[in-house]
């Protein structure tokens, strides 16, 4: 049954709308990945860190928030893998970042190239990595603090980030087109845009794999 690889921060975790902080809701049981692999008939290894940036060590949650060292953890612990999806670069957003659009999307470059290396394609007898735009963010409830001036600059980054992957020949999924945040917190979603989202997420990679 061929394998696929989710990597992402927390709403890929499943973590949902959040009234305060850290949280007063479980994690989802029927996550995106858990619908997506469901519908794909495939194994899934779900790798989403609350917190995980492109290239940010987060100064509150740790240097394990750098997702640059935590894909290559990820693909060196798992596989061989068939699929792989990216979701970041909404906890990139945060104020205190103070990150330039062009500097997120230059990390998540760095992500598709360490997918598209000979290394990891031979570790694995190739794969096929995907970059999903996430819901994009804004300011509200218990994180509007911390997301300051995120929805201004979230177009930006995603049209930065789709030119990283079209330049690299990697397709890209939108997930504002079928789900938004939670007016609760303006960061996460809630289940019944997880089933959306896995739903769609199914049908885009079987669209891509038809193609090819």
């Amino acid at each position: 049954m061929p394998l696929i690889l989710t990597f992402g921060d927390s709403n890929t975790h499943g973590v949902q709308p959040m009234r305060t902080r850290p949280t007063d809701l479980p994690r989802l049981t029927r996550r995106w990945p858990v619908v997506m692999a469901d519908v794909l008939g495939w194994d899934v290894v779900e790798e989403g860190l609350p917190g995980r940036t492109f290239a940010f060590p987060d100064p509150e949650m740790g240097p394990h928030m750098d997702g640059r060292i935590g894909l290559f953890t990820a693909l060196e612990s798992h596989g061989p893998i068939d699929a792989l999806t990216i979701m970041l670069g909404t906890n990139d957003l945060k104020a205190h970042f103070e990150a330039a659009p062009e500097d997120i999307a230059a990390a998540c470059g760095f992500h598709l190239d360490v997918a598209l290396s000979e290394e990891m394609q031979a570790r694995h007898g190739g794969f096929e990595p995907f970059l999903i735009l996430p819901p994009r963010p804004h300011a509200a409830g218990c994180l509007a603090e911390t997301y300051i001036g995120a929805a201004e600059k979230a177009q930006a980054v995603q049209d930065a980030m789709r030119a990283e992957a079209e330049a690299r020949d990697v397709a890209v999924f939108d997930a504002n087109e079928v789900i938004s945040v939670s007016d609760l917190d303006g960061v996460h979603f809630d289940a019944a845009a997880h089933e959306a989202l896995g739903q769609a997420v199914a049908d885009f990679i079987l669209s891509e794999i038809a193609e090819d």
